[in-house]
Formats: structure tokens, C-alpha cells, sequence
């Protein structure tokens, strides 16, 4: 497992950075121990999360309530909670 990526349960709990204001929505590889996604939608009234669970949801193939904020709901520097079924996909997602 990735540095940005601890199973807790029957969750994995991603450690990620949002840079939103991006020209498209893509996975940015890992830098300091966060999976960064670039996102194209702005940082306000919760447009980039909404963006960034749903970009996530449509790569794994989960439902997006599948996915939770659990720490950094305002701020750039984020913890994700996913089902750990999820577990393979999101290895590869660092890879990519």
C-alpha cells in the first residue's frame, strides 16, 4: 500500500490533496504522502468535493455515497473514506 493509502476496518482511508481550478479532472500522481487529483471545478460553496467524490466514484465504480470526507472538508489536504472492496483499484490509481 501507498504511503497515502491505511485500511481501518472495512474502510480504506485515502490521504489526498484537492487542486481545484484545473483545466480537467485527473488523478495527479503522489507527492508528500497525498494522492493529488486536479479538479475542474472551483473552491467554493463545495463544487470541488462534489467534483472530486464523483470523479472518484465514476473510477473505482462505487456509488458516490460510498465515498466520505472524514477530515478536510474545507481544505486542500483531505482524508477520504472508502469501502475496502476497493482496495486494488486504489492501488492502481498512484500507478497510473
Amino acid at each position: 500500500m501507498g504511503d497515502w493509502l491505511r485500511a481501518g476496518g472495512d474502510r480504506l482511508f485515502l490521504d489526498i490533496k484537492a487542486l481545484p481550478g484545473a483545466s480537467k479532472t485527473e488523478i495527479a500522481g503522489v507527492k508528500d504522502r497525498r494522492l493529488r487529483f486536479r479538479l475542474a471545478a472551483a473552491p467554493e460553496k463545495g463544487k470541488a468535493n462534489a467534483e472530486l467524490i464523483a470523479f472518484l466514484a465514476r473510477t473505482l465504480g462505487c456509488s458516490r455515497r460510498d465515498i466520505a470526507i472524514k477530515t478536510g472538508e474545507t481544505s486542500r489536504l483531505k482524508t477520504l473514506a472508502v469501502p475496502a472492496l476497493f482496495r486494488e483499484q486504489l492501488e492502481k490509481l498512484s500507478k497510473e
